[in-house]
């Protein structure tokens, strides 16, 4: 530990630590623009300077590490002076008009500082130069009016998503945020995950959805996790009036570390299909508004006949979207207590064979730290983006990469050795296994190999596409022999594939024969293949949030919560049980899946265990 004086203040802070850190832990405020905790310190703005006892001239804290004994002064009137002149040069140079800024107001930290610093008009005339609006994007704009050049979004497009798409071009008052070469950012490699948009200090990247729609500062904000998969990124969602209005990264949730993809933030808020408000049961061909006791006393009379008829009258299955209270609801209530063989989730088990053998050995932090990284099944460009983010951005430190995949993988052309074979991933396994104890082998196996090994720290990330036990069982074995076996990350499916997999929801979703098709959709959108298999059911309910073609195709549909309305558990890859805390309020019509699920139990007598999940 390090012995400070700050303002008079003495404090002890670990060795290495930066002057502001030291501050902030001390309650001291020392003003910024350029900084951010998740970043790396850059001492670009210069707003942070402070007096160092000593030292001929005033110094960046953002950069500067503390030493034994130091004396700092933060507040100061040659800080003060020198701070304003900052802003006075940092105002001029484009064209920040605050009235016209969707920021403005509160949101807008170059905005804040100059009024914590009594400034109240410009000491220097601004560029009055228009600068372009890209507007080419579909989630985000880029006004260059007010950029102020921090770089924060460029560090961290790098830094947290490892897209490397932004960068300056030209220097000084002439620098311009660009995206790859100089492409309209639309048509450019951004990925829409939005870290840009969410480390922006002022409006000079905004997203298009919260534009203009009130200050962040007036909305209401809770702490929920993602169900785009099975990561569980934690989320902060803002909300006013019952509408949602912006969607950011939890920078305290230990799992994304406030990091999330365009699944967690635009998607939700894009969301344009037509919601179900009212339970419909279908009269004299049609679907027709109904109540609830109708709806619910609708499916009880059909299935109080089916209820433990050879265990095959009643096929149900479940969206792994659906809460673990949900999940164990649905699981007690058709395969419990009604008896039938045909109890699934929408993922058929797809993965449940391989989490038998590896339920969750390593973590989403061993990812992080990884010096060799080895990608089996999957392509993290498109799923689980945050996983590839984690690999993506330790690329340019030096971490090898091994891609593994039966089909062409959008990571290949980063790594070191890629193994491509539409045979499946199990002979590229077995040969790098063989290669690592025999130390020889094909070439691209030994190359392999040989990075593995000279590794202190290798992580296998394991996909869809490795789900048979003889698939899992040779990855295990390779991670065995590399000395790795804790550090396995079997990615999984959806959100609460854990649980289903837990539950026993694991089979292939088939009706042969059944009477009657139960299916708890939640908010998930249906795929045709699922359309197709239930078009022929003799009576089929749909417990949805949304319109599909497989509402239209029920017999009696029963409107539920989406995933901003719901509160319940899930539990991740990692075996991390984490809460989803509703921000919105359901129409009126609109139940949880939870409550539907008991109330059909209660009509055809069962009592549901809604907590055997835990």
């Amino acid at each position: 530990m390090v012995n400070i004086t700050i303002n008079e203040k003495n404090i002890q802070v670990p060795e290495g630590t930066t002057v502001l850190r030291a501050a902030q832990s001390a309650g001291i405020e020392i003003p910024t623009l350029c900084d951010h905790p998740e970043l790396t310190p850059y001492g670009g703005c210069r707003l942070c300077v402070v007096e160092i006892e000593g030292a001929r001239t005033l110094q960046t804290s953002c950069t500067l590490p503390v030493y034994e004994n130091m004396v700092v002064k933060t507040d100061t009137e040659k800080t003060q002076t020198a701070r304003k002149f900052i802003l006075d040069m940092i105002f001029s140079d484009r064209n920040h008009f605050c009235p016209f800024c969707q920021v403005s107001g509160g949101d807008c930290e170059l905005q804040n500082e100059a009024y914590n610093l009594g400034m109240t008009h410009w000491a220097l005339q601004p560029n009055w130069q228009p600068f372009e609006v890209d507007a080419s994007h579909p989630y985000m704009i880029i006004d260059h009016n007010r950029c102020i050049l921090c770089r924060r979004c460029v560090r961290a497009c790098d830094e947290l998503a490892g897209n490397f798409t932004l960068g300056f071009e030209e220097r000084g008052a002439k620098s311009i945020l660009v995206a790859d070469l100089g492409n309209p950012l639309g048509e450019s490699s951004c990925i829409s995950c939005g870290a840009c948009v969410q480390v922006c200090p002022t409006g000079a990247i905004i997203d298009r959805w919260s534009a203009y729609r009130g200050h962040v500062e007036d909305t209401q904000q809770v702490k929920s996790i993602c169900t785009g998969c099975s990561i569980g990124c934690g989320i902060d969602v803002n909300f006013r009036d019952n509408n949602l209005i912006k969607i950011n990264g939890d920078w305290d949730n230990e799992i994304n570390d406030g990091v999330i993809c365009k699944v967690g933030r635009f998607l939700p808020i894009t969301e344009d299909r037509e919601r179900i408000v009212t339970p419909l049961v279908r009269k004299d061909g049609k679907l027709k508004a109904a109540t609830w006791d109708e709806a619910i006393n609708t499916v009880a009379e059909k299935m109080k006949g089916l209820v433990g008829k050879n265990g095959s009258g009643v096929a149900a299955a479940a969206s792994t979207r659906l809460t673990a209270e949900s999940l164990s609801a649905f699981t007690d209530l058709f395969k419990t207590n009604a008896g039938s063989d045909m109890v699934t989730s929408l993922e058929e088990g797809k993965f449940s064979t391989a989490q038998s053998i590896v339920a969750y050995e390593g973590s989403l932090e061993d990812i992080k730290t990884a010096d060799c990284v080895v990608l089996i099944g999957e392509d993290v460009v498109d799923e689980h983006e945050v996983a590839g983010f984690f690999i993506k951005r330790n690329l340019p430190k030096g971490i090898k990469l091994i891609v593994i995949d039966q089909k062409e993988n959008k990571l290949s052309a980063l790594s070191d050795v890629s193994l491509i074979s539409e045979k499946g991933v199990l002979g590229a396994v077995q040969g790098i296994t063989a290669a690592l104890a025999k130390k020889s082998g094909a070439a691209a196996y030994a190359e392999a190999a040989y990075l593995i090994s000279a590794a202190s720290k290798p992580v296998f990330v394991v996909g869809k596409a490795v789900v048979s036990e003889e698939d899992m069982m040779a990855v295990v074995d390779l991670a065995q022999v590399a000395k790795a076996e804790k550090s396995l990350v079997y990615l999984k499916g959806g959100a609460n594939s854990v649980v289903a997999n837990q539950l026993g929801l694991t089979s292939k979703f088939d009706v042969k024969g059944q009477q009657a098709v139960f299916l708890a959709l939640a908010d998930e959108v249906p795929s045709q293949t699922l359309a197709k298999t239930v078009e022929k059911a003799p009576f089929l309910v749909v417990q949805a949030s949304y319109v599909s073609q497989l509402s239209a195709q029920a017999d009696v549909v029963l409107p539920v919560e989406m995933w901003a309305e719901t509160n319940g558990h899930y539990i991740n890859l990692e075996g991390k049980t984490q809460k989803s805390t509703g921000s919105l309020t359901a129409p009126v019509d609109v139940k949880s899946n939870e409550d539907v699920l008991v109330a059909l139990g209660e009509k055809l007598g069962f009592k549901l265990d809604t907590n055997n999940w835990k």
